[in-house]
């Protein structure tokens, strides 16, 4: 008990859960969507087609998350494009453009010359090397997405579960599934200092059905995704600190676990309600 209250005093491990916390919120707000508009997929392309961002950015000597944005957003309106298009089917695209990044961020690293990047550090993430700037950067980009979710708010969820409808209402549905492509974009390339390319979609998808079992109204998962994401991501930190392993790995491993105990929980007492039931 005395090690996790003396942890608290390296500002290496208060950036990390501050990182934890504003990363379950910003997963909280896109992840909703992601899954509410059931394009995990599509998630997972822009995570691994990021890489081929940062491969470029090494090659360049330029900041490789600049690199992960740009490669994360062009993708995630290619896909976007393609979908609303339909000559290319959806999940044909996603493949071809998520193998496409990862085999060119290899190749960038390989042929940049001199040091060879750890690429540990971008597949499974570095939260304990999060610094202040990164923190402002959540933050601020946090604060957009809360501001778009509380001033769209209907044309999101319009856009997201009836675009048809939404049409008949004049709103602009290929415009807000653009610009909400581009904040999933820039939310899982701001994750993947957190977690990781191979783990951050677990935190866009994890925390949200876990929210699912206690209600199915949009605007109540986000929250409750954010309180389950924080709650994971905290216990995942404690873990690996006591138990000195990855963190990031930590984390998703907790976010699972929790899961899994709600969702036992569930089961059980529908059982006995069930029981109860049939008893009477």
């Amino acid at each position: 008990m005395t090690d996790l209250i003396q942890v608290f005093e390296y500002q290496f491990f208060r950036h990390a859960l501050a990182a934890a916390v504003l990363t379950s919120v910003l997963a909280a707000m896109a992840g909703t969507y992601i899954v509410s508009r059931r394009i995990v997929f599509i998630g997972g392309g822009i995570t691994h087609a990021s890489f081929g961002g940062i491969g470029l950015a090494y090659y360049l000597g330029m900041n490789p998350f600049a690199g992960a944005a740009v490669f994360g957003i062009l993708t995630a309106l290619g896909i976007e494009w393609i979908s609303q298009k339909g000559k290319i089917r959806e999940d044909s695209a996603i493949a071809m453009l998520w193998s496409f990044g990862m085999a060119l961020g290899i190749i960038f690293v390989f042929i940049t010359p001199g040091y060879t990047p750890n690429l540990m550090s971008f597949l499974f993430g570095s939260i304990l090397s999060v610094g202040r700037v990164d923190l402002q950067l959540m933050l601020a980009f946090s604060l957009v997405v809360i501001l778009l979710f509380v001033v769209f708010f209907r044309p999101v969820l319009s856009t997201a579960f009836d675009p048809e409808f939404a049409k008949t209402k004049g709103i602009p549905v290929a415009r807000f599934r653009y610009l909400m492509s581009v904040v999933i974009a820039i939310s899982i390339v701001l994750s993947i200092r957190t977690v990781g390319i191979i783990l951050v979609l677990s935190m866009f998808t994890i925390p949200q059905i876990t929210a699912m079992l206690f209600t199915r109204n949009f605007a109540r998962i986000i929250p409750v995704a954010a309180l389950w994401g924080i709650t994971g991501s905290v216990a995942g930190l404690m873990a690996a600190y006591l138990l000195d392993i990855p963190a990031a790995a930590a984390i998703i491993f907790m976010l699972t676990i929790q899961f899994l105990i709600i969702k036992g929980v569930f089961i059980t007492l529908n059982n006995l309600r069930r029981k109860g039931a049939r008893r009477r």
